[in-house]
């Protein structure tokens, strides 16, 4: 089972909850048993697990990210001037498996799914392959 998934992002860069869109995909499809996968097909965009309790993670973390990776540097190249974007988003990856155990995402007290914007704001997809098991 493939879903697409569409959000709109509404700053250059931030990290927006996903847990509850992939949880009810998993209870829509009746997955009892099995993985969820959480797939970006963007270069400038990425799927993260961490921490959903405290907002000021999410905060952190993009400062950290913006730090190592500075949104202008003299040495880019880049002709769309986004070289920033595509380092953060190989640096949180593309997408996260997630075990489904009875019937629920099988994540940390404190664990939540983010896609992860670092070019925005835009129109963005991500999809949930469902993996019965």
């Amino acid at each position: 089972m493939l879903i697409k998934e569409t959000l709109t992002t509404s700053r250059r860069d931030e990290m927006i909850d996903i847990t509850r869109q992939v949880a009810a995909a998993v209870a829509k499809q009746g997955v009892a048993d099995g993985l969820a996968i959480v797939y970006c097909p963007h270069t400038t965009a990425g799927i993260a697990i961490n921490e959903n309790a405290d907002p000021d993670v999410k905060r952190d973390v993009l400062m950290r990210l913006d730090e190592v990776y500075p949104w202008e540097h003299p040495r880019y190249r880049h002709a769309e001037g986004n070289t920033a974007s595509h380092l953060k988003a190989i640096t949180t990856g593309t997408s996260q498996t997630v075990i489904v155990s009875g019937g629920r995402l099988l994540l940390g007290r404190w664990q939540g799914i983010y896609f992860c914007e670092f070019d925005g704001p835009r129109q963005r997809e991500y999809y949930v392959k469902l993996v019965k098991g």
